[in-house]
């Protein structure tokens, strides 16, 4: 029971920090559960992957559901409701402070620059996400760096995939639609 405990309070205090710092919504979250994993062994940069096209698949916030998901799979049921009230925790006692001190500074420009000097912060976190996503997902360098072999750098399926799909929001394909295509894809493909 004191592991249990433990890894409870660790995960707790994980997805606090998290939900802490990460200013920008569900993507800005992934540059710490990148390192989140890497730290704590939890999960791979693979698995954020995964979680990322489940969070992305199921309604909710993402960063909700990756915590839920990170939760699930690190301390079962507890863990999957403990994770994602400690990622939003902090962010409902940041809004509450925020919220009073607004009323009081409402014409204050300082206010207004530090809300201007947050966006390219929250541009900054989901553009290294982008980065890192794409990465695990268009690229196998593990597999180049096992094999040397030039062909070996690009995941070409998901490569095909992502070109499919954009294609498909060209085209303005229902976003739902092109979700259950790419996972009848995946299947058929063995992704």
């Amino acid at each position: 029971m004191g592991n249990e405990l433990m890894k409870l309070l660790h995960l707790s205090f994980e997805f606090s920090k998290v939900g802490l710092f990460s200013v920008g919504g569900g993507l800005a979250t992934l540059p710490f559960l990148y390192h989140m994993g890497q730290k704590t062994g939890w999960f791979t940069a693979g698995d954020v992957s995964d979680m990322i096209a489940i969070s992305q698949s199921t309604p909710g916030p993402m960063g909700i559901n990756m915590a839920t998901s990170v939760g699930y799979t690190i301390a079962g049921l507890w863990g999957a409701l403990i994770a994602p009230v400690a990622l939003v925790i902090p962010s409902v006692i940041i809004i509450i402070m925020i919220s009073h001190a607004l009323n009081r500074f409402k014409d204050s420009i300082l206010e207004a620059d530090i809300f201007y000097g947050l966006r390219p912060a929250s541009i900054g976190l989901i553009v290294t996400a982008g980065i890192s996503v794409a990465k695990g997902s268009l690229f196998t360098l593990e597999k180049y760096n096992i094999s040397k072999h030039i062909g070996d750098i690009f995941n070409y399926k998901s490569i095909l995939l992502a070109i499919f799909v954009a294609i498909l929001t060209k085209f303005k394909v229902n976003p739902i639609l092109s979700i259950v295509i790419s996972a009848i894809i995946g299947i058929i493909f063995k992704f």
